[in-house]
């Protein structure tokens, strides 16, 4: 059966006519709606673009503020550390110059102390050679006064007995 088909006006028109009612429902339902949401979701994705590219923005500027800080800290550590390291060598310095200073003044009196000791000492070896004399002259006037070596043999026994060493 062979199926022949016709041309029928009629077929046609109902069928334009449908064509044309699905048209002007799904214009008024169906487009607006789905171009409403396709216009929405452009704009949502423009707009998450554009938050991206200022949130980027706003990372560089974070990352360059960061830096800086990074080096205005390193600048100001090294200035701290230079001026640690001055008054470091100032009160070593002053400390150096105070102990030379309290050095030199414990040498002085030690000097003063060694004199005074040399001289105390020397006043008691005239004292001792005084008496020293004194007794050998006694002496001597008790023995024979002419005879001369009996004299010189007095006065090195008189030595020898007295250790002035």
């Amino acid at each position: 059966m062979e199926l022949i088909h016709q041309f029928s006006s009629g077929l046609f028109i109902i069928q334009s006519v449908i064509f044309l009612a699905l048209l002007f429902l799904l214009g008024k339902f169906a487009w607006k709606p789905i171009l409403k949401s396709i216009n929405d979701r452009e704009t949502s994705i423009v707009d998450a673009l554009n938050q991206a590219k200022l949130a980027r923005k706003e990372m560089e500027t974070l990352k360059e503020d960061n830096e800086r800080i990074i080096r205005e800290a390193k600048i100001e550590r090294d200035a701290i550390l230079k001026e640690a390291r001055e008054i470091k060598d100032r009160i070593v310095g002053e400390a150096k110059d105070a102990a030379k200073s309290e050095g030199d003044k414990l040498i002085e009196a030690a000097k003063q102390t060694i004199q005074a000791e040399k001289n105390a000492a020397m006043a008691d070896i005239k004292t001792q050679i005084g008496v020293l004399s004194v007794n050998i002259a006694e002496s001597i006037l008790k023995q024979k006064l002419d005879n001369s070596e009996a004299q010189n043999e007095l006065v090195q026994n008189y030595l020898n007995k007295s250790n002035l060493n």
